[in-house]
């Protein structure tokens, strides 16, 4: 059987709707690009204008001896981010649906208390885990600690656990946004599936695998490009949180783009790297794009 383009009677075209879309989405999104690409290729500074046309900023930024330690750190950010506000998110998901279709009290509570944290600025975040993690003997995670002899934790002076710290309080962030995307795609599903699934003996991690992941495949698509896109321009929480320190161990590439224009006052080096966030921002895309046309081909 063979595609069509024969249109029923009364069916109108998509594309004279879609243009003021498209036009006002280029205006807020196409036209800053267009303009960041233009100033990459300057002289320009925060104090200074644009004076002539050059690939210095380009040159400088990719000799930066700098730039592989940030990225290898923003990559890291972002995977570690990725995989665990996926699994995250659906568990809370799956919870609340559970817990709703049982007709369990403070469901409600539960959900509103999980938004509570997505609603709070990144600056805020960041400030919250920096009293989390105060290295302190009376902070308040060592204390804990101290408490069942476990003994201090170097959370913000070592490297390691420094980027740990800064993994933690985005999850703490983020986990919300995961959880209404992927709880608004389970309660999608029909429940007659897993009436059947009961009705044929499937045990929870069976219908899980057969019903509920597949028919969550496309929302996890969707909310894995979101959600690396926002993690791959984070930086003011780990601002207030770390800084970009120890050393360099936390500066992540938005960091290091901010840092660039506001502290080194180099507007052309920051557009260039704004654009290598962009670039890899529709790498990201690509691949998870890429990843799941393959998975729902099989």
């Amino acid at each position: 059987m063979t595609a069509t383009s024969e249109r029923a009677p009364g069916q109108v075209h998509p594309a004279p709707w879609l243009v003021p879309a498209v036009l006002v989405l280029a205006a807020f999104y196409a036209v800053p690009v267009f303009d960041v690409a233009r100033l990459a290729f300057s002289d320009a500074s925060l104090v200074d204008p644009a004076t002539e046309v050059s690939t210095a900023a380009f040159r400088a930024v990719l000799s930066n001896p700098a730039l592989p330690g940030v990225v290898a750190t923003t990559l890291l950010f972002v995977v570690v981010n990725v995989v665990a506000l996926q699994i995250l998110g659906l568990a809370i998901a799956l919870l609340i649906a559970r817990g709703e279709r049982r007709e369990l009290p403070g469901m409600a509570a539960f959900r509103t208390l999980v938004l509570a944290a997505w609603v709070v600025p990144g600056i805020a975040n960041g400030l919250i885990w920096q009293i989390l993690f105060d290295e302190a003997p009376y902070g308040t995670l060592n204390s804990i600690l101290g408490g069942l002899g476990l003994g201090p934790v170097a959370w913000l002076s070592d490297p390691q656990m420094a980027l740990v710290s800064a993994v933690i309080a985005n999850l703490w962030q983020g986990t919300a946004f995961s959880m209404i995307v992927l709880y608004a795609a389970r309660r999608g599903i029909d429940p007659t599936l897993y009436e059947v699934a009961a009705l044929d003996g499937a045990g929870p991690w069976r219908t899980f695998r057969a019903i509920t992941l597949p028919l969550l495949r496309r929302a996890i698509a969707v909310n894995t490009v979101l959600v690396s896109v926002q993690t791959l321009n984070t930086f003011d929480s780990i601002l207030a949180l770390t800084g970009g320190g120890p050393g360099r161990a936390t500066e992540v590439l938005a960091l290091f783009t901010f840092n660039t224009v506001f502290y080194n006052l180099d507007l052309a080096a920051g557009c260039v790297l704004a654009l290598l966030l962009f670039a890899l921002g529709m790498a990201f895309t690509l691949l998870i794009g890429w990843l799941n046309r393959g998975a729902s081909e099989t």
